[in-house]
This record gives structure tokens, C-alpha cells and sequence, in this order.
């Protein structure tokens, strides 16, 4: 079968338009857009093995039953095994077409995908590959993991990698991913923190130049920032919202980094029982919901932008941990989102972490789940599902799998 070939079947079957922003909501055909969604950060990787690639549709197709209608997965791997960038400005073709067919397949099953463009943290190479390249080509101004945020040489490099990944033309869909709608977002990097600097400023500026540079290229697509959510030194919530004092001195703040003009909506993670010491789930759970709400308001009231919980999770190594506090922890956080979407507010939507599926093990960590393994946590996110589309309706991408869900007694 030819590229022409397959291009026809994955251009004929599934039709998405792209997600705007009207305000603090986004916009899908014309219409309010509250999601249900979730993250497999290793499709990519996945991908590019022939026994490991039918796990991509498994998931996609997993998801799209469970009326989830957007997933987060990286579209980096910066040095090492299975590398996309194998060295500044070279990629391996390989693996390009591996994250060619994730969002071929995500288009195929109406599933929108935010992509991730690095990693803060070490994970498939992250700022700390980005380093040891400058330093190995002689041009690195410091060791400190925060040059990727100031070092010109590095500012280039991640440029070079973003305008490639922009400009790529998917070899099954013929469609450059900057004109393609199956991406949702782009996000321009995974939980940032850059502690020698905590007045904020070296991170501010970089957010600023990348997403000008981002919208220079591609103009059609949102862009959030990757931020988990915490206040810095300058925000008066810093004592009153964060969890801890630590949080304000990581040189981020939600706020000031969210307005950029460049930055179309604001994101949060949630992690009660890893930012905070007290292990009471009790307290885990209204500090969850007080973290949402505060956020929330600030999408309506300052921010002015639709706020996403692009990661929320809770540890099975917690003491005395067990699936129904996991549940609760679930049902929290999905209740909160569905009264905003009936209100009309910010809070977007949200995406758990992580979903995986069977023969994955190695690749877990202690938030990870496969969803249709545990029968009340699939019925909570499917409830979810079905809650958002009587609010909002139904996009005919999820047509199918939304009648046949939402017509089950639970």
C-alpha cells in the first residue's frame, strides 16, 4: 500500500476541526468544549516497535469508548534509546513516523492530542540532554540544568527542534502537524521550574520568545506553558493556596507566566500527597479541591483564559493507600470540572495520569492504571463523559461510542 493510499483512508474517516478560544472556554464548531481526557505519556516510544505498536490503538480506542475525547503524550525523546533527536537538529526518521502514527490513529478514533515538546525533568533527555549537547560541542555557558532556559546555544537548539516538529507532513495523513487539528495543543514543556532564578524572570522570558516563536510558525494551534500550578514569590497566594513554602521559589509563577498574551490557556497538575507533607487523606482531598477551585477562579477573574488539570493523580505508595481512596480522590476532581462546565467557568477539563494497557508493567509508576481493570474507576470517568455531553452536547466524532455508553445503567 502507498502513502497515497494511506493517506485517503486516514483523510476519509474521521473529520475534526480545530479547538479555539473564545474567552475562558474553548471552542469546538462553534459550541463551549469541556473535556474528559487522560495521559499516556510513551505512545510515541511505543510506537515505533512493530510488537509494541498496536498498543497505541488499543488506548486510543480504549478512550474513545469511555467518551474521553483528548490525551496528552510527548512528542519528544531527546537522546538515548528510541531517541527522535538524536543530536541537535537531527532526527531519527524511524521514530518520526512512530509519532506520525499516533496522531493518525488519535484522528482515526476523534481522540485530540496535546503534545508535549520537552521535559523538564531528566525523563527522555529533558533539559539535561540539552545541556550535555552545548557542553560536548564546546559552546555550553554552564553546567547548571537552568542554561537551557538563558544559554543562546541551547535557545537554538530547541528552536531548530520545534520548527522541525511543526513543520513535519505526517507520512500517513499527508498533513503538516501545523495544519493538522487532531492536535489540540502544543505545550511547550513538562512541569518548569528554574530554582536559580526564583524571582521568575529567566522563565518569563523564555516563555515569552518560545511561544512568539511558536506562533510565528503556527498560527492555527493553542499553546499553554506546561506549568503545574504554583504561585511565586510576588503573588500574595503563595501563602494562602500553595502547599508548602517551597513552592513559591521555583521561579514559575501561574499567574505572571499564564497572562503572556502568546499563552492561550493556563494549566495545572495535582499531586496532593507528593506537595505536601501531611499524609491525612482527608486533608489530600480538600486541598485537591480548594487547589482546583482557586485556580478556577482565577481563569474567570484575572487570567481570562480556560484553565486545564493537564496531570492529577494519587500515589499506590501512600501509607495505607487503597483503589477506593483513588476513586474519591477521582470523583473530586471530576465533580468540580463538571459544576464548571455547567456554570459556564474556566475549569476546562481534565487529564488523569496515566493510563496504560496490559503487558505494560515495566513502564508504571505509581499512579498508573488500566482503566477497564477496575470497574468503578471506568464507571466514574464514563459517568464523567456522559455528564459533559447532556451540558454540551455531542461532536460527532463521539457520536457511537457515546450513545452505546451513556444509554448502559451503571
Amino acid at each position: 500500500m502507498s502513502f497515497g493510499d494511506l493517506w485517503m483512508i486516514y483523510n476519509e474517516e474521521t473529520t475534526l476541526s480545530f479547538v479555539e478560544r473564545n474567552g475562558t472556554q474553548f471552542i469546538v464548531d462553534g459550541r463551549p468544549f469541556y473535556f474528559n481526557g487522560w495521559n499516556s505519556y510513551w505512545m510515541m516510544d511505543h510506537a515505533v516497535d512493530e510488537s509494541t505498536k498496536p498498543r497505541i490503538r488499543a488506548m486510543l480506542q480504549a478512550g474513545a469508548k469511555m467518551g474521553f475525547t483528548v490525551c496528552r503524550t510527548w512528542a519528544f525523546n531527546d537522546g538515548g534509546y528510541n531517541a527522535l533527536q538524536l543530536s541537535p537538529g537531527r532526527f531519527d526518521e524511524e521514530v518520526f513516523r512512530a509519532l506520525d502514527h499516533v496522531i493518525a490513529e488519535a484522528r482515526q478514533n476523534g481522540i485530540r492530542l496535546i503534545l508535549s515538546l520537552v521535559n523538564n525533568l531528566q525523563a527522555y533527555g529533558g533539559k539535561t540532554q540539552y545541556i550535555k549537547w552545548a557542553w560536548e560541542e564546546g559552546v555550553g555557558l554552564s553546567s547548571s540544568n537552568d542554561s537551557f532556559f538563558y544559554d543562546p546555544s541551547i535557545r537554538h537548539y530547541f528552536k531548530t527542534y520545534v520548527e522541525t516538529v511543526l513543520k513535519r507532513r505526517n507520512t500517513y495523513t499527508g498533513i503538516q502537524y501545523r495544519d493538522d487539528p487532531t492536535i489540540f495543543a502544543w505545550e511547550l514543556i513538562n512541569e518548569p521550574r528554574c530554582t536559580s532564578d526564583a524571582s521568575g524572570d529567566t522563565l518569563e522570558d523564555w516563555i515569552e520568545e518560545m511561544s512568539t516563536f511558536i506562533k510565528l510558525i503556527d498560527n492555527k494551534h493553542l499553546l499553554t506553558v506546561g506549568l503545574e500550578g504554583f504561585y511565586g514569590p510576588k503573588n500574595p497566594k503563595r501563602s494562602t493556596v500553595n502547599p508548602e513554602f517551597w513552592a513559591a521559589d521555583l521561579g514559575s509563577d501561574f499567574i505572571r507566566n499564564s497572562k503572556i498574551s502568546t499563552v492561550d490557556f493556563a494549566s495545572v497538575h495535582i499531586y496532593p500527597d507528593h506537595c505536601t507533607h501531611n499524609q491525612d487523606f482527608g486533608y489530600q482531598l480538600k486541598f485537591a479541591s480548594k487547589w482546583m477551585l482557586r485556580h478556577i477562579e482565577d481563569g474567570d477573574k484575572e487570567l481570562k483564559k480556560p484553565v486545564m488539570f493537564t496531570e492529577f493523580g494519587l500515589s499506590t505508595e501512600n501509607k495505607g493507600f487503597n483503589p477506593s481512596q483513588r476513586d474519591k480522590f477521582y470523583e473530586v476532581i471530576l465533580d468540580i470540572i463538571y459544576k464548571s462546565a455547567k456554570r459556564n467557568e474556566s475549569g476546562a477539563g481534565t487529564l488523569v495520569w496515566q493510563f496504560w494497557v496490559e503487558g505494560m508493567e515495566e513502564f508504571n509508576d505509581d499512579f498508573g492504571i488500566v482503566p477497564w481493570k477496575r470497574p468503578s474507576t471506568y464507571k466514574l470517568f464514563s459517568e464523567q463523559s456522559c455528564r459533559l455531553a447532556r451540558i454540551q452536547g455531542v461532536l460527532p466524532s463521539q457520536k457511537e461510542h457515546l450513545n452505546k455508553l451513556c444509554s448502559q445503567r451503571w
